[in-house]
């Protein structure tokens, strides 16, 4: 190893190709300050290479690199340009995609170059004695500008299998010209993890170079096989943050660092940043507009959250029983999902963790599980429905549901004209704060009518529901076989800017069920905003 073996980045490194390989993800477009946004948050997870893009090749990310040298105050990372060898029959020196990669600040260079010998004759057009003297040539050429290079060997994996002499004279040619590492690409997202680790160790005992390992998840190994090339010893992980890349996507990053440091006691990240990986990984979501899936392991949302009655006792005693770790060690919280599958333990624990201690009161514990059951065989659903749950639980322990307003009557009418989109129109009538008030609300359809009429009801009384937005909807049938008379259940997220809940209603048509969600939305941010100026 050419590198002092105490630095955290010469020791291992944890390489993000978010904003290159990630960015290649379908849907997925990031402006030059989307991408300066997710390097700072990478940044703050301790990754030790960030890679920017490719200068030279596109507008926006040569303009990336203009920015980040004036822009990015980078604590943990280095900066890296990613781009090819140098074209055939052109030497680097005179290459201007090289200059590109040269001039762009970087202080890390990393080229992908051909390693399977199909691809230089058919990609490249060229001999493979030429594509060895373009790695040579570039490599040699950015050391001696004293950047530090890297090399993805492409389609390593593949050209291994047709070619191995070749494959590995590549890596060597590459290290042999002073490339720092040598990052074997299973670009095509074919391998397993076993056969991952048989070539690392090949490679490490007959090419000599310090290993890297760069994977695609099309077999849903992109994890397992960058672990299982750690484990044959490449000392150089590349991944994305939440797994973005084209395809099946890239190794998530963070599921590879996270089982590094909490399974395998490696300590690849700067001490006390891998709790910041939920936070930053949904940090980036929003940035990219892909949430994480609610199910990726480590920061989804349901990494640890528990719904059956047998766990839910069983974590009551000791939230390990269920629980592969603390998920405190990644930021993560532990939720506890409210269904007709719930025992007492369940909602007892649910309970506390919104502030409620059921504990002594076993009658009321029963009482509240049995009127789940009732209401979610009804249609009703509180695993999603967190806010609705709470105002139920105030019912039942404090006797009356909390009552900001009470409603005399709505309607809503929606209606059509020859060449106009339809509109609609609702009356809401309700009294609140002492006062009636009979409210008028437009919108683009039912639901967004009384939205609008509700609120505006209430507003004299309640002036904070300004903030109010609802800013999801969901609708579900749930008997199908019933067609147009079937249960409807709606789903309604609400903010108020400064965070927001989500609320259920069931009804006989789509309007009443949005109608009860409706309500419960606006009570329970009514109820939040109460709590939080103590009345006032």
């Amino acid at each position: 190893m050419r590198e002092n073996p105490m630095d955290l980045h010469g020791a291992f490194h944890v390489y993000d190709t978010t904003l290159r390989d990630g960015a290649q993800q379908e849907g997925l477009n990031l402006s030059v300050t989307d991408k300066l946004a997710i390097a700072r948050q990478l940044d703050g997870l301790g990754v030790g290479y960030i890679e920017g893009g490719w200068p030279g090749a596109n507008p926006k990310d040569t303009e990336f690199f203009r920015r980040a040298a004036a822009e990015l105050d980078l604590k943990h990372a280095k900066l890296a340009a990613f781009g090819a060898t140098r074209r055939a029959g052109v030497k680097a020196a005179d290459d201007p995609l090289v200059a590109a990669l040269r001039d762009s600040g970087a202080s890390v260079v990393t080229l992908v170059a051909k390693s399977h010998d199909r691809h230089v004759d058919l990609a490249l057009r060229t001999t493979l004695e030429e594509n060895l003297e373009m790695i040579r040539d570039t490599v040699s050429h950015l050391t001696a500008e004293g950047q530090t290079v890297f090399l993805d060997a492409e389609h390593f994996f593949d050209g291994y299998r047709a070619n191995r002499d070749y494959a590995l004279e590549v890596l060597r040619t590459a290290y042999g010209a002073g490339a720092e590492v040598i990052a074997l690409c299973d670009t095509n997202g074919g391998m397993l993890p076993g056969w991952v680790a048989d070539v690392v160790h090949d490679v490490r005992e007959n090419a000599q170079v310090r290993v890297g390992i760069h994977c695609h998840n099309d077999t849903g190994c992109a994890v397992a096989n960058t672990l299982a090339a750690v484990d044959a010893g490449a000392t150089h992980v590349q991944g994305t943050i939440n797994g973005y890349g084209e395809r099946t996507g890239n190794a998530d990053l963070v599921a590879v660092v996270a089982n590094l440091e909490l399974k395998l006691g490696r300590e690849v990240l700067p001490q006390g940043l891998l709790g910041e990986a939920t936070r930053i990984a949904h940090a980036v979501a929003e940035v990219t507009n892909f949430p994480p899936a609610s199910r990726q392991p480590y920061v989804g949302a349901s990494a640890f959250t528990h719904k059956a009655g047998l766990h839910a006792s069983a974590i009551k005693v000791d939230p390990d029983l269920y629980q592969h770790m603390d998920p405190a060690g990644v930021g993560n919280d532990m939720r506890l999902l409210v269904s007709d599958m719930a025992g007492r333990a369940s909602i007892e624990l649910k309970g506390r963790e919104l502030g409620f201690d059921l504990s002594g009161d076993r009658e009321l514990v029963t009482r509240i599980t049995d009127r789940v059951k009732v209401l979610e065989s009804r249609g009703y659903t509180f695993e999603a429905a967190d806010a609705s749950f709470e105002l139920l639980l105030v019912e039942e322990v404090e006797g009356a549901r909390p009552a900001y307003f009470e409603v005399e009557s709505w309607r809503v009418i929606t209606e059509t004209r020859p060449g106009d989109d339809a509109t609609s129109e609702a009356t809401v009538k309700l009294r609140a704060d002492g006062v009636r008030y009979v409210v008028t609300g437009e919108g683009n359809g039912p639901v967004n009518a009384l939205d609008q009429a509700l609120r505006h009801a209430i507003e004299r009384a309640y002036p904070e529901v300004a903030k109010f937005e609802l800013i999801d909807y969901k609708v579900r049938i749930l008997d199908q076989g019933h067609g147009t008379d079937a249960i409807t259940r709606v789903l309604i997220e609400t903010t108020d800017g400064e965070a927001s809940w989500v609320t259920v209603g069931v009804g006989a048509n789509v309007i009443e069920a949005s109608w009860g969600a409706l309500v419960d939305g606006v009570t329970f941010g009514l109820r939040r905003h109460e709590a939080a100026t103590g009345g006032a």
